[in-house]
């Protein structure tokens, strides 16, 4: 699936990095690069959900990064 969002911090322990949709959807994700650990920017991910996998966050669905693209 492929998704375009912004980049955030979500503040839950050491803080968490997720992708937030305009429509709020949220999602956790898993395996990105270091070059998507950057507040506000916005983002095409293509990757699966990954139902098998629980978090401490437990923000929204774990998204498992394929690829990306900075927008």
């Amino acid at each position: 699936m492929k998704v375009i969002g912004k980049m955030e911090m979500k503040g839950f322990g050491f803080g968490v990095w997720a992708l937030v949709m305009d429509d709020g959807t949220t999602y956790e994700l898993k395996n990105y690069p270091p070059e998507l650990e950057e507040e506000g920017i916005k983002v095409e991910v293509e990757g699966k959900i990954r139902d098998d996998v629980m978090t401490m966050a437990m923000i929204g669905k774990v998204l498992e990064v394929e690829s990306f693209k900075k927008l």
